[in-house]
């Protein structure tokens, strides 16, 4: 069940305050805001929550979860043209063959295995959605992710054994450390790989993000307001 806005104005709000600080954060580092894609992360709010998002003018959206994802946006699609999803959560082997047909991106590409059923699904969907890598910066077990060390090597497989194009790498620095040293080390894989996208930065720090090198940030709660806890 989707979690409610108090007001849906504040949310458009909030939107417009995010667009300033990508901008300034664009200004302060030299960068063109164009150059900036603001990912508004929608996961767990309803289709009534999204809408005056929507209405805004935001055209590009993030999900957690493959089956959320399916259960509300083709009709939020249907009836809004051009939007483009981007999954940022996770991804199961076993739900390739949806995520492939309903993502524009992926941003959670971290495992041989995954490589090879989306390879598999792609070629057979004729979809090519934007593939990140997820780099795990702070070796955290519990995170999803490739390390720093086998960054390389797995690029190089997803091209050489999988026939996969990477556009760029993901992160998610650990939560009780400065990200700016994450993202730095994210870039920098990213630029001995030739990669040109980086996904990185959340509410807190998309700022610090921008300055280090983000195309793509991915910004929720500073725009949809708290997400509701489980009673």
């Amino acid at each position: 069940m989707g979690a409610d806005i108090v007001n849906s104005s504040d949310s458009v709000t909030r939107l417009a305050e995010v667009r300033m600080q990508i901008a300034r954060a664009c200004r302060d580092a030299g960068r063109q805001p164009e150059s900036v894609t603001l990912i508004a992360v929608s996961k767990t709010f309803a289709a009534a929550a999204i809408d005056p998002v929507i209405a805004a003018g935001q055209r590009v959206f993030g999900e957690n979860r493959v089956q959320e994802a399916k259960a509300k946006w083709p009709a939020l699609q249907g009836a809004h043209p051009g939007i483009a999803l981007h999954l940022i959560g996770p991804l199961q082997s076993n739900k390739t063959r949806e995520a492939v047909a309903l993502f524009d991106a992926i941003h959670s590409v971290d495992r041989d295995s995954l490589c090879e059923t989306l390879a598999k699904e792609m070629a057979r969907q004729g979809r090519a959605p934007l593939l990140f890598v997820e780099i795990n910066t702070g070796g955290e077990p519990q995170k999803a992710g490739v390390l720093p060390q086998d960054a390389d090597g797995f690029l190089q497989r997803c091209r050489d054994t999988h026939g996969l194009t990477v556009s760029g790498l993901m992160c998610i620095p650990p939560f009780d450390e400065p990200p700016g040293p994450h993202f730095a080390l994210t870039a920098k894989i990213a630029m001995r790989n030739g990669l040109k996208l980086l996904s990185m930065g959340m509410s807190a720090d998309f700022a610090t993000a921008i300055q280090l090198g983000a195309t793509h940030v991915r910004v929720g709660s500073a725009i949809f307001g708290e997400r509701q806890k489980p009673a």
